[in-house]
């Protein structure tokens, strides 16, 4: 029998080790919990050969036995890959996805964070042209008057938002921003729905989306925001939105 060069195998290839690491990636969000059956068709052996390689993935800690012959990925897989994205600064991560949604729309992008009740902007892609909007690093505006900040109440639970907004006034600052905490509420939970946020105010308009961790939680917002002149096209609008979305669950991927 003749080998074919296109399927040499190196000369340092380790098929134990590989076949570990493709049990490892068999598991995925719909394949939560695996079978030595499922292992073995998977890889094309029978399920005995296969034991010794389960037994060290669980002896290491990266395969967790579910029941007598099913297993899920182990607390290594997890603490492993957290302790590599947590190395990663957010702001590291988002910025090469923001430049280049901002080279690609022609308009301003910024990401954000929440502390207490307000918006802290962290890092912004600024537009060239003459009509774009562009907040500084480090600017702070109050949540609720801006759409990445309305995104980011969506981490408060229901208790501490109550608490957190029992005092305060709303109708101290202007509309077209909610006025009352039933319309703040209504607003959120219309934006959650959509997926997305959007404000309008001094002759701009500001599309914004949530970015998630691993756990789909909340972390950060990112929005486009772009003069009137720009932003009322509809076209231009939609395909800027769908964009951003896009960007975010890039972003979102590489998350810690």
């Amino acid at each position: 029998m003749t080998n074919s060069s296109d399927n040499k195998v190196p000369d340092y290839y380790v098929p134990a080790l590989a076949r570990g690491l493709q049990i490892i990636e068999m598991f995925d969000k719909e394949n939560r919990i695996l079978s030595t059956q499922d292992f073995a068709e998977h890889l094309g052996v029978s399920a005995s050969s296969t034991y010794r390689i389960i037994q060290t993935l669980l002896d290491m800690g990266y395969l967790k036995k579910v029941t007598r012959n099913a297993y899920e990925l182990g607390p290594q897989v997890v603490s492993r890959g957290f302790a590599f994205l947590a190395g990663k600064d957010l702001v590291d991560i988002a910025a090469p996805h923001l430049n280049a949604l901002r080279d690609n729309t022609s308009i301003s992008c910024h990401l954000a964070i929440r502390e207490g009740l307000d918006t802290i902007y962290i890092y912004r892609a600024q537009a060239a042209q003459r009509l774009s909007v562009n907040m500084p690093v480090g600017a702070r505006l109050p949540c609720h008057t801006n759409a990445m900040g309305r995104l980011l109440l969506q981490q408060l639970s229901e208790i501490e938002f109550n608490a957190m907004y029992q005092t305060l006034q709303l109708d101290r600052y202007p509309g077209p921003h909610p006025q009352t905490l039933p319309e703040l509420k209504a607003l959120l939970k219309k934006e959650w729905a959509q997926g997305y946020s959007s404000n309008r105010s001094d002759n701009a308009t500001a599309i914004a989306v949530p970015v998630t961790n691993y756990l789909g939680k909340t972390i950060a917002a990112i929005n486009i925001s772009g003069a009137d002149q720009v932003m009322n096209n509809q076209d231009q609008f939609e395909e800027a939105k769908q964009q951003l979305i896009e960007t975010a669950q890039a972003i979102s991927k590489e998350a810690p």
